[in-house]
């Protein structure tokens, strides 16, 4: 499907992810054109599914969710029935900010955001342990957060 995108769309894609915010107007010069003829492609692009959505970024440290781990989880059984069963239940788990399964020595790597170690320790403990088929996990806490687009 990316064969559709000219060189226009890929720029409004471009510049509505650096700035979601942008009115029509502004990208219609960003990009040259009229202001018509890219909120036609706006739409198309919505339409078509190039853009899922529009969202704000927060700062999670004055949220208080400061605490970022990411966990290497290996399933005990990688059958199509136990990757949905696990797939379905991290959507439930709201400090699982990303799962992502990965080619590699274990199944999954999540990205897990809580206040504090103690409490990223319980959501470990009693949620992420917790999840169907789960075997074993590995934590790698983030000390610092160089870049996140």
């Amino acid at each position: 499907m990316t064969d559709q995108l000219d060189r226009i769309d890929r720029k409004i894609l471009s510049s509505l992810q650096a700035d979601g915010r942008l009115s029509m107007a502004e990208l219609a010069s960003t990009v040259g054109l009229s202001k018509s003829p890219v909120a036609a492609r706006v739409r198309r692009l919505e339409k078509d599914g190039y853009i899922r959505g529009y969202t704000a970024l927060v700062d999670h440290d004055r949220l208080g969710e400061g605490h970022i781990a990411f966990v290497q989880v290996k399933l005990s059984d990688t059958r199509s029935a136990a990757l949905e069963a696990f797939n379905k239940a991290v959507l439930k788990v709201p400090e699982i900010e990303q799962c992502h399964m990965i080619a590699s020595s274990f199944d999954y790597l999540l990205k897990v955001r809580t206040k504090d170690i103690a409490a990223y320790r319980r959501v470990l403990g009693e949620r992420i342990s917790a999840l169907p088929h789960v075997a074993q996990t590995s934590t790698f806490v983030a000390m610092e957060t160089v870049k996140d687009r």
